[in-house]
């Protein structure tokens, strides 16, 4: 018996479609689940010519001390390098006294601390990844050195994230606090802001967006901190190639100035 080229062809395509739905329908939900588009701000360093809010840096850098550090890392930056944000040598010095840093083993083998130097990191706020899970969850909290410049969507999303919680924001068994910002809609950070939980020694008045604001531009400039320098740098390039085209202009026309058409 001769078959014909396509004969029997039909229950196998079924299956396959069958298997392919069946693949896919997870897929599909998860995308269902992706997290919402994160509405646009007007941040002062977006675009060629931004430039970092200092005043909000500082304010953001008082945010993290508070809130953040107790689970975020910031491994990548040192005490020094917030010099660039608009402090003096004895402000750093200051502040990273302020910090507690692992200073090797005593004799007892436990760990110890000294006060923090400028040419310091800032510590881990967990011993090892195994402490970090048993402390929340199962989760290991991710260090925000390069978050604004990774995380999709940038600062935009991270600002979203942090003010996306509902107001009565509960923890659901599984799964985390309900956040449409975050993947799956659920995140396994709790609501960390409180009305007047800070003080602000500018007078700034630190509302729930005010907390977040801040703390974003200062993980914006922590992931990005020559921007500035960048964005100057660029101008002034700009402004004397400018000059040299109209040198060049002014020049070819006196020199040609004499030839006759």
């Amino acid at each position: 018996m001769v078959l014909s080229r396509h004969a029997g062809m039909g229950p196998v395509v079924s299956r396959f479609a069958a298997i392919m739905v069946a693949c896919a329908a997870p897929v599909w939900a998860n995308a269902a689940e992706g997290p919402k588009p994160a509405p646009p701000q007007a941040w002062s360093f977006k675009g060629p010519l931004g430039h970092f809010d200092l005043a909000a840096v500082q304010r953001g850098y008082g945010v993290y001390a508070a809130v953040c550090a107790t689970c975020h890392g910031l491994a990548q930056v040192h005490f020094s390098d917030l010099a660039d944000m608009g402090l003096d040598s004895e402000q750093v010095l200051a502040l990273a006294a302020s910090w507690r840093v692992p200073d090797g083993l005593d004799a007892h083998n436990h760990l110890q601390y000294r006060k923090g130097r400028p040419d310091d990191a800032f510590p881990m706020p967990f011993g090892s990844p195994a402490a970090a899970k048993a402390a929340n969850g199962g989760i290991v909290p991710p260090d925000l050195s390069r978050m604004v410049s990774v995380y999709p969507g940038g600062a935009d999303r991270v600002y979203a994230l942090l003010t996306g919680f509902a107001p009565d924001a509960r923890h659901v068994e599984g799964k985390g606090f309900a956040n449409p910002y975050a993947i799956g809609h659920f995140t396994a950070m709790p609501p960390p802001w409180h009305e007047g939980a800070l003080h602000y020694a500018d007078g700034t008045e630190p509302t729930v967006q005010q907390q977040a604001r801040d703390v974003t531009t200062f993980l914006a400039w922590v992931s990005a901190p020559h921007q500035d320098t960048r964005h100057r740098l660029g101008v002034g390039a700009g402004l004397y190639l400018c000059f040299l085209a109209l040198l060049f202009v002014l020049l070819n026309r006196r020199v040609w100035s004499d030839v006759r058409k």
